[in-house]
């Protein structure tokens, strides 16, 4: 891989990396906003649990895709046409 490519690539990381911390960040301030509405609300039974969760794990699949996914490589795509074949 060239140096042009090589820098495409770590660029398209750093946006990952950005757009997960952003997510995460989001994830912090609604699941307060919530907490807050359900406890000005007379609190009761704990509602935000839900919505809280489901966030969670987008932003778990998330995580996976940006910190956990290893790149394709050109053995990988070899091996593939092979078993398309």
């Amino acid at each position: 891989m060239d140096e042009p490519d090589r820098r495409a690539e770590a660029m398209k990381r750093v946006r990952r990396k950005r757009d997960f911390q952003r997510q995460a960040v989001t994830l912090a301030a609604v699941s307060v906003l919530l907490i807050v509405i359900w406890a000005a609300s007379g609190q009761g039974y704990f509602w935000p649990a839900f919505p809280i969760a489901a966030f969670a794990l987008a932003l778990a699949t998330h995580a996976w895709h940006v910190y956990g996914e290893k790149p394709i490589t050109e053995e990988d795509i070899q091996r593939e046409m092979q078993h398309g074949a």
